[in-house]
Parts: structure tokens; C-alpha cells; sequence
């Protein structure tokens, strides 16, 4: 009977938060400075996401706390077929959760790695679906300010984009610079520009205004063409609108409804017999990490017992600050969105259906 019972997924209702309870951690699958990603699947729906959770106290002691908010901020409000959508945010004493569209398809970076050459019609598909989604954050006035290889993942139907950022500082026109950068990359190799990690930044601008960029005769007239637009050093002569994409010849036979819908197969398809990441992080993971997520559980709750002991000046301003990240920490359920704008939808309908009904009868009474 324990052991039946013991193997019955839990019930969660569907009015409460979202928690880290709620999922079962898979895989680790990628890391940054204080954040790591990891695939879960939610328990009760069986639908698989990727859950990026970044450590409180690390946020707090590299003053990146600010930076993590204003990100969930605008994640919350953004919605596009080539975005990597939030779904959920939530958080415990440790960490912050953000949970967003998994892709399995791995990042463009991982696949230049790999020694993967793309065609020049891939590239131009890919140019499409990303002067969309560029489109789409323009007109929410964001700036992504990250483009690259790095932050394009794939799943078996189109590129997607990861972490976009508030404009500070920039025009629009530098997202289409690094998309010419990145479509440049996806079909030599490399970048246009050869920068090591020793340069200057004022050597790197000046580079970019004198720099003399060579394209192989064997691309196309018309992709060399589009991209000496999207790599304009000069941002008023710049491409930097969907509109100047699209009506440029060489996009003449692109049926932009399609690209949108996702009905346009790229001539690169990821191996879907295998996860594109690198192996290491799941080793790092299980070997390596201090506080791994499978043993949260038990980790908290000797934690709990510490917090008590505490009381050096220096820990008690530390837990001020993750106090505060506690209370301004904001909670985002789309799913519970979306269910909440349907029923709304369905009773003004409901409503407005009566309302006709009614006059209806009165009309025949007359």
C-alpha cells in the first residue's frame, strides 16, 4: 500500500502557485556566472520546460539582483513564436526559478563547434525568423543588445531567442548589426571582424568603422548584398526594420506568413537522437556542484536550523538583502494567465449572447 501510494504523481490545484515542487528535475544542461539551466518536466501536465535558477546570495554579492528583476519584467510581458517564452517564475530561501520553452535542437555556437557549415538558404530562413522576433521587440521597445550564435537555440522547427534586454543606451539598429554578425558567422565560420580578448574597446570601435569586410565569391550576390546592409558602420544607412528586409529583391519569394507559422522546414535539422549540449554539465552537476537541486529539499531544512545560530553583523546585513529579494521577488504564472483571460473571454461572450437573446424576445413581444 506504502509503495502504491508512494508512486502516485501528486495533485497540485490548479489556483495555487507554482513551486519547485511541481517539477522533476531531469538534466543539468547549462551554466552561466551565477545561474544554471536544467531540463524538468511539470508533474502534472508531463509537459517538459527548462528551468533556469540563479543563487540568491550570488545575485546579492555581485549586485545583480536588479538585473534578474527587470529581465523577469520583461520576459512577463513579451509573447512570440521565435522567443523563448516564460512560462513560470518562482523562488525558495536559495534561488530564483525561471521557467521558459525548452528547445532541444542546442544553440548555433554549439553547432559551429561542431563543425556544422550552414547553407546559405538555412541562413537566409534563419534571418527571417529572427528580423521577426526583432521586429516584435522593437515594437515592445526593447533592445536584445545580445545577439549571437550563444543566445539562438533550435528546436526542430526555427531559431529562437534567449534573454532580452531593456533598451540602455542604444538605438535599435545594433540588434540588426549582430545580426548581420551572426548570419556572417553561420555561413564562414567566423566572425567578420577579428577581435582577440586583449583588444581595446576603443580599438574594437575603431575597428568597426575601418574594418574592410571580405565575403567569399562563393556566396550569392544578393546574401552579400543583405548583409553589407545589416553590417552598415553607419546606423542611419543601416538596415534596422523588418520592412527593409522584406522588401529587399532577395526576399522577394519568402512567403512571410509561413515563416511566421513555423511551416518553412530550414535545411539544418538537429539530431533529435541525442541532447545538443555539452556532456560536461551534467557531470559538474552530479560530481563537482556543492549544492546540487536534487537534494534541495534536505539541504533547506538544515539551513533553517543554521539561520537560527546566526548572528555576526555581516550575516544579518546578508539576510537583510536576501529578505528583500524574498519580498520584491515577482511571481508569473502564464498558464494561469492564459486560463484566466478564456474564462473571462467566455463570459463576456456568454453575456453578450443573453443580452441578444433578451432583445430578441422583446422584439417578438412587440
Amino acid at each position: 500500500m506504502g509503495a502504491n501510494t508512494s508512486s502516485k504523481p501528486p495533485v497540485f490545484d490548479e489556483n495555487d502557485d507554482v513551486n519547485f515542487d511541481h517539477f522533476e528535475i531531469l538534466r543539468a544542461i547549462g551554466k552561466g556566472s551565477f545561474g544554471k539551466v536544467c531540463i524538468v518536466q511539470k508533474s502534472d501536465t508531463k509537459k517538459m520546460y527548462a528551468m533556469k535558477y540563479m543563487n540568491k546570495q550570488k545575485c546579492v554579492e555581485r549586485n545583480e539582483v536588479r538585473n534578474v528583476f527587470k529581465e523577469l519584467q520583461i520576459m512577463q510581458g513579451l509573447e512570440h513564436p521565435f522567443l523563448v517564452n516564460l512560462w513560470y517564475s518562482f523562488q525558495d530561501e536559495e534561488d530564483m526559478f525561471m521557467v521558459v520553452d525548452l528547445l532541444l535542437g542546442g544553440d548555433l555556437r554549439y553547432h559551429l563547434q561542431q563543425n556544422v557549415r550552414f547553407q546559405e538558404d538555412t541562413v537566409k530562413l534563419f534571418i527571417c525568423e529572427l528580423a521577426m522576433a526583432l521586429d516584435y521587440l522593437q515594437s515592445q521597445r526593447i533592445i536584445h543588445r545580445d545577439m549571437k550564435p550563444d543566445n539562438i537555440l533550435l528546436d526542430e522547427h526555427a531559431p529562437e531567442m534567449f534573454n532580452s534586454r531593456r533598451e540602455a543606451g542604444y538605438s535599435f539598429a545594433v540588434d540588426w548589426w549582430s545580426l548581420g554578425v551572426t548570419a556572417y558567422e553561420l555561413l564562414r565560420g567566423r566572425r567578420p571582424y577579428h577581435i582577440r580578448s586583449s583588444t581595446s574597446s576603443k580599438e574594437i570601435a575603431h575597428m568597426f568603422e575601418t574594418a574592410l569586410v571580405t565575403y567569399p565569391s562563393a556566396w550569392s550576390q544578393e546574401m552579400v548584398s543583405l548583409l553589407k546592409k545589416l553590417l552598415e558602420p553607419n546606423p542611419d544607412q543601416r538596415f534596422s526594420h523588418l520592412s527593409d528586409v522584406q522588401n529587399f529583391p532577395y526576399m522577394n519569394d519568402v512567403n512571410w506568413d509561413a515563416v511566421l507559422q513555423k511551416r518553412l522546414t530550414p535545411g539544418f535539422i538537429p539530431n533529435k537522437g541525442r541532447l545538443n549540449c555539452d556532456p560536461t554539465f551534467e557531470l559538474e552537476e552530479m560530481i563537482l556542484e556543492s549544492k546540487p537541486l536534487h537534494k534541495k529539499k534536505k539541504r533547506l531544512a538544515k539551513k533553517e536550523k543554521e539561520l537560527r545560530k546566526r548572528d555576526s553583523a555581516q550575516k544579518c546585513l546578508l539576510q537583510e538583502h536576501l529578505e528583500s529579494v524574498q519580498k520584491e521577488f515577482i511571481i508569473f504564472n502564464r498558464e494561469k494567465v492564459k486560463r484566466d483571460f478564456n474564462k473571462r473571454k467566455a463570459n463576456l461572450a456568454s453575456e453578450q449572447t443573453k443580452d441578444s437573446q433578451e432583445e430578441d424576445g422583446q422584439n417578438s413581444h412587440l
